[in-house]
């Protein structure tokens, strides 16, 4: 049995915390925070305590959850090849053409890249990939994980790969097709290499000053024992703690499976920069409306299934299409079991980047949490991006409406969907703080809710998230760069800010995950 977290009296800093505006020390005794105050306060409990952290000014607040995140994708993404900065289709090819020259000759694995940003406006093929990385076995995913270019030598591991829809002849796969390739792709890793892979990707979010991630599984992701790897991991090492969703229907092979609910990456689409989100109207730039890959009635049986279980059902959800599609979904399951129990159940959509005044005013009803990522509108919205590329001016400035979903009373989780965008909570706060439309924009506190008690109650629990006394010791240290916030206990203002905070540390329940100034 692990020793419990020693009793720590940090003092000398600003903690935010809303049981106390003004305070700057905090105690903590076996994982739970004891008391909260000021210095007055943390002369008279110094001698009560095992430790003393003197805080030198730094920002002390509660740990952010990451409510979407991909662990095991993101741990292979930290270490294989990041085509996410390549300018050019060249410029991604030779890089390419780079890493097969200086690596072994085994399987060649990257991620990133974004055919938008290039001049020449399309991806690479299969055949140009092999011209650079020769007869190999290479998986190359588009930034948002619905597409990929892959080599002809992957293919035939699995020759059905070429008979599945979204094959498209030239070395590009998506839905199925891209699924299967996906699958030779992780074939290929030991059990071993996905232990580290996640582990690595844990002490990533530890680093960012996360200290709960949302795992969202589904079959075409990554295999179900990552859920039962990260288990053992985190009980060999002190970590982030680990929301785990399965994302097929009625659980799929997995229905008796211990996780927090059935949701996550369960598509109802795919994704606007593949052309794969299902749209009410076809795509700007492509002959193309997009796929669905569930119906209104799957859906509504599905949150029957999970709402009598007593557990979360959820959707990965992006187009307009897709959406209705679920609302519709939504609206028979409520009334075979009433909008009583719908909304009780808490039940969670992912990205819901296309939501029309309607369907926010159901989801804020019917309880719905949507878990967004604010990175999104910061790397894809405004004039001239992917958005607008992909739908049109119109459509684009309706995307990701967070203040409007705040007012619905829609409950709000941010996350990063990493690897599709790195876990960087501030950076997601000053996203929504700074979005491209003025009136979508949230306040630094509203934001900074939605990544810390959102992401909590986004998995039912609405204790968590706040330190006040018997709460959960879970929380970061960070140095605030330029002027300190305005008042002690106050959040940074990032409406100008360029530079973020930096975490120092993160303790998680009480145990340090991360110390910037002791690494080992």
């Amino acid at each position: 049995m692990r020793p419990l977290p020693p009793r720590v009296l940090l003092r000398g800093g600003s903690v935010y915390s809303p049981a106390h505006p003004a305070a700057s020390a905090m105690v903590t005794v076996d994982g739970l925070v004891a008391w909260v105050g000021d210095e007055r306060g943390a002369d008279r409990l110094r001698d009560a305590v095992d430790q003393v952290v003197p805080l030198g000014g730094r920002l002390v607040t509660p740990g952010f959850v990451d409510a979407h995140v991909h662990l095991g994708k993101t741990g292979f993404a930290l270490q294989t090849l990041d085509l996410s900065t390549a300018t050019t289709m060249a410029n991604a090819l030779e890089r390419l053409s780079g890493r097969a020259r200086d690596g072994d000759d085994g399987a060649l694995f990257a991620h990133g890249w974004d055919e938008s940003r290039w001049p020449e406006a399309r991806p690479f093929t299969g055949p140009e990939l092999e011209r650079a990385v020769g007869r190999r076995v290479a998986y190359v995913s588009r930034v948002d994980a619905h597409s990929a270019v892959v080599s002809a030598a992957l293919v035939e591991r699995d020759t059905a790969i070429t008979t599945l829809p979204g094959w498209r002849g030239d070395g590009m796969v998506e839905r199925d097709a891209h699924h299967a390739a996906r699958a030779v792709a992780d074939s290929l890793r030991t059990e071993d290499q996905r232990r580290s892979a996640l582990l690595l990707a844990l002490r990533s979010a530890a680093g960012a000053g996360i200290t709960s991630v949302h795992e969202v599984n589904a079959p075409h992701i990554a295999p179900y024992d990552d859920i039962e790897l990260i288990r053992s991991l985190r009980a060999d090492h002190d970590l982030p703690g680990v929301v785990g969703y399965w994302g097929a229907l009625r659980g799929g092979d997995h229905a008796d499976a211990d996780v927090a609910g059935f949701a996550g990456d369960l598509c109802v689409d795919g994704a606007i920069g593949s052309r794969t989100a299902a749209l009410n109207a076809p795509y700007t730039d492509a002959d193309t409306a997009g796929h669905l890959y569930v119906d209104e009635a799957q859906i509504a049986d599905h949150v029957v299934w999970c709402t009598r279980r007593g557990s979360q059902a959820g959707f990965h959800v992006i187009g307009d299409r897709a959406l209705d599609v679920v609302l519709a979904g939504l609206r028979r399951a409520a009334t075979e079991l009433g909008a009583a129990e719908i909304t009780a159940a808490r039940h969670r959509l992912e990205h819901v980047e296309m939501p029309a005044a309607e369907a926010l005013t159901l989801l804020g009803e019917l309880g719905v949490v949507a878990s967004v990522q604010p990175a999104f509108d910061d790397t894809w919205g405004g004039p001239g991006g992917l958005y607008t590329q992909r739908l049109g001016a119109a459509r684009a400035a309706t995307m990701n409406p967070f203040a409007s979903m705040q007012r619905a009373g829609v409950i709000l989780a941010f996350g990063s969907d990493s690897p599709v965008t790195p876990m960087d909570p501030w950076r997601a706060v000053r996203a929504a703080v700074r979005h491209h439309r003025p009136a979508e924009r949230l306040s630094t506190r509203a934001a900074f809710e939605a990544h810390t008690r959102g992401g909590h109650r986004a998995c039912r629990d609405d204790e968590g998230g706040l330190l006040v006394s018997g709460g959960d010791a879970s929380y970061a240290v960070w140095e605030v760069p330029g002027a300190p916030p305005a008042a002690v206990g106050a959040l940074p203002d990032l409406a100008d800010a360029e530079t973020m905070p930096k975490c120092v540390r993160t303790v998680v329940s009480g145990a340090v995950a991360f110390d910037a100034e002791d690494p080992t």
